[in-house]
């Protein structure tokens, strides 16, 4: 994920901002979330040391170390129907997709005159059955607040039979210019979630500002050592969450070079188990298959 990369990380303040005032309002369900912690991609050139040595299936050997994936080649390519399937077969019953939305629905199309696309790709999608976990909608940085009413329509729209978050990513959507009331009450009516994007050079798209009792957040490492840190204060917050009564929690990391993508997504697991009390399988090592599981987590 390059979006929001910056050449000296050292000089972000990476605070987590406090919850928008309207975020507790969507809360408030009893027992614990449904977690989902993954990776952006499962392709052996991106994370290289995560697979064994002979590793032929990487999906397959993916899915035995997280219990989901954030899936954005969907957003390049509608891939055939015997490859969606190919993908559900491959992966246990609990494991979850989480696919973007195809750029000619988002980028080409910008939502307008988009049915026909977005009927193509749900008719393929539709094929991951109950392991489709929930598809996002990611709209370039150039689609600001003068396209509300364009986004409006689509969203308006949009089929209640797949769930759906929405990422945005231009600035007049959160900077206090535009009023954003009626943006907020159609993804609380519609039920669609609202992405929260960590990434270092973008701090003005973190806006704390759930939509649904729902978390879905894309953090962005930077290849440093305050990534393990930043985890840890997002553990902070998801667990207030947790404790105010929130539904699930989809948490999906990325990384400028993918291959540390593993062992944060590790470490944050490992912190859950210990404090929130859940049994999220942790990602072994697969350089050291026999070391104690502390080396998974050392910080590269």
């Amino acid at each position: 994920m390059k979006f929001g990369k910056v050449d000296n990380p050292s000089e972000i303040d990476f605070t987590l901002p406090k919850d928008h005032q309207d975020t507790k309002k969507v809360l408030g369900s009893k027992g614990k979330p449904n977690i989902y912690i993954g990776c952006a991609k499962w392709n052996k050139a991106d994370l290289k040391s995560f697979y064994p040595k002979g590793t032929k299936d990487e999906l397959a050997y993916y899915a035995t170390q997280f219990n989901s994936i954030e899936l954005n080649a969907t957003f390049y390519n509608n891939f055939p129907i015997e490859t969606i399937e190919g993908w559900y077969n491959k992966t246990p019953a609990e494991f979850r997709f989480f696919p973007k939305l195809h750029q000619g629905i988002s980028h080409w199309k910008r939502l307008k005159d988009a049915k026909q696309p977005t009927d193509l790709y749900l008719d393929g999608i539709a094929h991951l059955q109950e392991k489709l976990g929930m598809l996002f909608l990611q709209m370039p940085d150039n689609f600001g607040p003068k396209n509300w009413e364009t986004l409006r329509d689509y969203l308006e729209e949009w089929p209640s039979g797949f769930p759906l978050a929405l990422e945005l990513r231009h600035t007049g959507w959160y900077d206090g210019t535009w009023n954003s009331d009626d943006l907020y009450a159609l993804l609380e009516r519609k039920n669609i979630s609202h992405i929260i994007t960590d990434s270092a050079g973008r701090r003005d798209l973190l806006h704390m500002r759930l939509t649904t009792p729902t978390a879905f957040v894309r953090y962005n490492g930077a290849n440093v050592d305050s990534d393990y840190t930043r985890l840890d204060d997002w553990l902070e917050r998801l667990k207030e969450w947790s404790e105010a009564g929130i539904q699930n929690i989809y948490f999906f990391v990325h990384q400028n070079h993918e291959e540390a993508s593993p062992l944060l997504s590790a470490h944050l697991i490992k912190r859950m188990n210990d404090e929130l009390g859940t049994t999220i399988k942790i990602p072994v090592n697969p350089v050291k298959p026999g070391a104690d599981q502390p080396d998974l987590f050392a910080k590269k």
